[in-house]
């Protein structure tokens, strides 16, 4: 493609006469969206490049932390050492040039009445927001600061006593599904702003309504229980409720890209951008008003520093995935143009933008991209990141280098057809898995699983998102940028350029952006790889600084510190007072009674503790204890693991409480009593002659009775919780591990080993101590 403009002059449309730091001396310009990755570059600039003029910011309360708050911590970032070290701190420097606004859109509060340039770049910038989001930030949040801008400008009868420079950044895809050139030019279209903005609101609050009635409700509810369960009941309604907004933020995502789509435009974000430019043109009759369009903005090519990015954008995930050997094809069209554009020029454009003096009533409009004269094809930036891959690869330890897939651009429909396939195998797997046992291999499996299925999640989220922008058959003329650039005064090209045609992209991509995006990713990975795979939750205690009286360490029993079950257990203590008849008919019987077990502890595990209890009944519970004593103890003590022997023994020299927390029997525990300051189980009710009546004295201790007991527990005796260490391997402790500020999840099931890893808590593996065969215990013989 070409630019049809050869000269550089558009006839009629404003013209740089003079340096831009002379033109906006002495001027105000008043900026949304400093925070954001272009405003933030947009005040750098102000600052670094225009000494005379000074800055406003509108920025709104985020938590505790006020608009200056906020203001102070973002001049302290690197790029504004210079300016700030000039002017002797952050505070001294947002004095002497910035006046910081707390509000936010579309709370707008009364702006500097000495503003001579507004601009506007804050707004949604997601792809796919929820359609009542989409349209109060870039629609309503719009009109309500035109306004107030025009309140300030105005006299107290309404009349503009100043006119103002209005400059409004949008994106060039608000073109929508269009083909071919787009000029510089507000875009043909009958759609009503009003109208759309109306009925946003109101399917948000249809969609609401509807995620609160019964069926949706009965529906969350039974998806969380099924889950849950067994955590208990608060653990499923938190659940249920988590379930329901997110039913609601997808069902509000998908209304916006339909309503989109169904009138001529690739999502609700470019939508809501491109009603947004219309309210601009219709408040904006009597001002001056500028509109940029920005195409893809990504890593700065030279300023503040060449690669200069916060946070990822469109690309950086496409180009990191690949470099992880994770994207093994996409359904972009190899000659469709990426039109990206480096950060430095959209700013330097817009500020030029700034100087200049648009005609009353006039909008001018400037598209900041590369498309028109410097084009990148998707098979261009493949090649590029491909090269940069292949020279500087992922370091992944000892599992080599990573396989960097080839593309072969199969086209949108076999992708979606791979995707498919691979998203219905992966559940098949998933569900394969649940029946597994629980070992070491099985959470290996499961982990690779969660981590396929998370590529595909991304992949499938990536398509969806930007599938559309992947085969492009449109291009963005950018006539008057070009125009307004070559009026740039001689002395300001080299720090104010933003002519895209000069972006060498073998330069900018293989030796500036790439290495500036993966640059954070190495460094992480540097970071696990020192760190192991043990994660922050596990704790070195010899480095713990907190009141040891403070903290508390507790320890679930069976499959945490002892290999076993309170099944296996209970066998224990009850085959070794049978002879081998009875032990074959009591085997026999638990035999019989376990699916009814199996039924019960899958719907609670309280019940099942209870059930399987009450097979004591009648048993002598002065007999059992010295059972345990004089015969069972060194089986289970056979059964603890070194690691977690090793690990109470620790929080016991720094003076830590240890708790050990089990549904097993009291006299099942006696043996670990050395180990533990506090042990709380299952205490078997008995009748006057000391026998087990089949019935425990109160409920077992499990799921949230646990987190329960623990939270009353600490207040009584002066424990921080928020420093104290929780290890348990079964989902059903999800509560208990949520209420320490240090959870580790041991020899864990799917549910908790997919908890720890969202919650990013620990994850170990403690191995048992060889085993004795399972009914070493010798019998009682018969006579």
């Amino acid at each position: 493609m070409t630019q049809t403009l050869l000269s550089g002059e558009v006839h009629g449309r404003p013209t740089l006469d003079g340096r831009l730091s002379e033109l906006l001396a002495g001027k105000k310009i008043v900026l949304t969206g400093v925070t954001g990755f272009i405003g933030e570059q947009i005040l750098w600039k102000i600052l670094t490049d225009l000494p005379d003029t000074t800055a406003g910011v509108l920025v709104r309360r985020k938590g505790s932390a006020s608009a200056r708050d906020r203001m102070i911590q973002l001049v302290k970032k690197k790029i504004f050492k210079e300016v700030r070290d000039a002017a002797g701190g952050a505070e001294e420097l947002l004095d002497a040039r910035v006046q910081v606004i707390e509000g936010d859109l579309p709370n707008v509060p009364d702006l500097p009445r000495d503003t001579d340039v507004l601009i506007h770049c804050a707004g949604d910038v997601s792809f796919d927001p929820p359609i009542d989001q989409a349209f109060k930030t870039n629609v309503l949040g719009t009109k309500a600061l035109l306004d107030k801008f025009r309140e300030a400008m105005s006299d107290d009868e309404g009349n503009l006593v100043k006119v103002p420079h209005y400059v409004h950044v949008s994106t060039a895809y608000t073109a929508g599904r269009r083909r071919g050139a787009i000029p510089e030019a507000a875009h043909e279209h009958p759609i009503d702003y009003a109208v759309e903005t109306e009925w946003a609101l109101k399917l948000a609050e249809r969609i609401e309504i509807e995620s609160r009635s019964a069926e949706r409700l009965t529906e969350l509810r039974e998806q969380a229980e099924r889950e849950h369960r067994q955590a208990g009941y608060l653990t499923t309604a938190a659940d249920t409720e988590r379930r329901r907004k997110d039913w609601v933020h997808e069902q509000l995502v998908l209304a916006g890209t339909e309503r989109a789509r169904s009138v001529g435009w690739t999502d609700v974000y470019t939508f809501a951008k491109a009603m947004g430019e219309r309210i601009v043109a219709d408040l904006g009759k009597d001002m001056r008003v500028s509109i940029v369009r920005p195409a893809i903005v990504e890593s700065s090519m030279k300023h503040p520093y060449p690669g200069w990015i916060e946070g990822f954008k469109m690309a950086e995930p496409l180009i990191l995935a690949y470099g992880k050997g994770e994207l093994p094809e996409v359904p972009a069209s190899p000659d469709s143009v990426i039109d990206i554009i480096p950060c430095d020029m959209v700013v330097n454009c817009i500020l030029a933008v700034c100087a200049t003096e648009p005609e009353i009533g006039r909008p001018e409009f400037y598209h900041s991209n590369s498309g028109a004269r410097n084009p990148l094809t998707f098979r261009d930036i493949y090649v590029h990141v491909r090269r940069y891959f292949t020279e500087h690869p992922f370091d992944r330890g000892e599992r080599g280098q990573t396989k960097l897939p080839i593309w072969n651009w199969p086209g949108s429909a076999q992708v979606e057809r791979f995707l498919a396939t691979s998203e219905v195998a992966s559940r098949w797997a998933d569900k394969a898995l649940s029946f597994a046992p629980r070992s070491r291999r099985t959470r290996n499996l499961a982990k690779s699983l969660d981590k396929a299925s998370g590529r595909l999640g991304f992949l499938r989220r990536y398509l969806t998102i930007y599938g559309e922008y992947l085969r492009t058959e449109l291009h963005f003329v950018d006539d008057h940028t070009l125009a307004l650039h070559r009026s740039l005064h001689p002395d300001d090209v080299a720090r104010w350029s933003f002519d895209s045609a000069e972006v060498d992209w073998t330069e900018y991509i293989e030796e500036i952006h790439c290495p500036a995006v993966t640059a954070p990713v190495r460094r992480m990975d540097a970071v696990r790889r020192r760190r192991g795979n043990t994660a922050s939750t596990y704790r070195d205690l010899s480095r713990s600084t907190t009141d040891p009286k403070q903290v508390v360490a507790v320890f679930d029993l069976d499959g945490t510190v002892m290999s076993g079950n309170v099944v296996e257990t209970y066998l224990w203590a009850k085959l070794p007072e049978l002879g081998p008849t009875g032990q074959a008919q009591e085997i026999l019987s638990l035999v019989k009674a376990l699916p009814s077990y199996l039924q019960a502890e899958r719907r609670d595990r309280g019940t099942f503790l209870r059930a399987l209890y009450r097979r004591y009944e009648g048993a002598d519970l002065a007999a059992l204890d010295h059972a345990v004593d004089t015969r069972i103890a060194e089986h289970i003590l056979d059964r603890l693991s070194p690691d977690a022997i090793r690990r109470i023994r620790e929080h016991r020299a720094l003076g830590h409480t240890t708790v050990l927390m089990t549904g097993a029997i009291r006299s099942l525990t006696r043996p670990l009593q050395p180990l533990f300051d506090v042990i709380v189980a299952a205490d078997l009710s008995v009748d006057e002659e000391g026998r087990c009546t089949g019935f425990l004295t109160g409920p077992p201790m499990v799921g949230e009775s646990r987190s329960a007991w623990l939270r009353h527990w600490a207040t009584l005796n002066g424990i921080d919780l928020s420093e104290s260490f929780a290890y348990a391997d079964s989902h059903v402790d999800l509560p208990m591990l949520s209420a320490v500020g240090h959870p580790v999840a041991v020899n864990p099931d799917l549910g908790l080993m997919r908890a720890a890893q969202k919650n990013s808590w620990s994850i170990v593996e403690w191995e048992a101590m060889s085993q004795t065969p399972r009914w070493s215990i010798a019998p009682k013989k018969e006579k």
